[in-house]
């Protein structure tokens, strides 16, 4: 069953969706959000996750989140003029490439069932045979589009961590919004479960010092990121985490970043 921040999302996401492509955007946001195979995936890696590893949320909430950040910073790269890379290419329409990240996202932690260690590249084959079928029933015969948008969205999972060198646009605004998930609520269950110190319990403190993350139009740029903490710990997580994904994001050149402690006066770094 879907949890209330779940329904949240999903709607979320339809309503970005759609007012960006009303054409096959809502139709494929509709079959993904709703399908068993990708849920249980997320389900299962969540658990994986938070009560095996000790990580923090890799589940269904997590990649709904960076789906909708995802959406957001496409929607606002496409009202500054910025073409997606399908568009440049002149292979592809901005649809296929919402429907590539919008995919992408919704999967790219799916590999959190296998194992932490190379879980983009488990989530990239997790995430094959699921492509193959839901690009069928949107595209039917048109082989050429169904092989396009899987390779984009492959391309996105894979690169996800930032430790991989990614071409498109698109990929690299997945790597970003991907990033900007980092509030506290994704380190609320771990930080309940939390026995004895060990590594990486500075990831779960830093991330519960975060109070929200905003994606919104930019000064200078198309997106301004603002990242609202509670304490300078989070800026660990901001150093550390999300400065480093948006830097070897294709997208780092169209990105404001903000840091700002008890809404005070904000620090720039990008």
């Amino acid at each position: 069953m879907r949890s209330p921040k779940e329904i949240s999302l999903d709607n979320k996401i339809f309503e970005a969706v759609s007012a960006l492509c009303p054409g096959k955007g809502p139709e494929a946001a509709k079959l993904a959000l709703g399908d068993e195979e990708i849920r249980a995936l997320q389900e299962y890696s969540n658990t994986v996750s938070i009560k095996r590893l000790g990580y923090n949320d890799h589940g269904p909430v997590h990649m709904r989140t960076v789906a909708l950040n995802g959406v957001i910073m496409l929607g606002l790269l496409r009202n500054a003029g910025i073409r997606t890379s399908l568009e440049t290419e002149e292979c592809g329409l901005f649809e296929e490439s919402l429907i590539a990240l919008l995919l992408a996202a919704l999967l790219h932690d799916t590999g959190m069932s296998v194992g932490r260690q190379d879980h983009e590249i488990h989530s990239a084959y997790l995430a094959c045979p699921i492509l193959d079928r839901l690009l069928k029933e949107l595209y039917g015969g048109d082989i050429q589009k169904r092989i396009m948008i899987r390779s984009l969205a492959l391309e996105g999972i894979s690169g996800h961590m930032g430790n991989r060198v990614i071409h498109s646009l698109e990929a690299g605004v997945l790597l970003i919004a991907d990033g900007c998930d980092m509030a506290k609520g994704r380190a609320r269950i771990p930080m309940a479960l939390a026995g004895s110190p060990k590594v990486g319990d500075i990831h779960k403190y830093s991330a519960n010092s975060i109070e929200e993350v905003r994606i919104l139009p930019g000064a200078e740029r198309p997106i301004r990121v603002e990242v609202l903490m509670s304490s300078e710990v989070g800026l660990f997580q901001v150093e550390e985490v999300l400065l480093g994904k948006i830097s070897a994001s294709t997208a780092k050149g169209y990105i404001e970043l903000y840091a700002l402690v008890n809404e005070g006066e904000p620090k720039r770094y990008l």
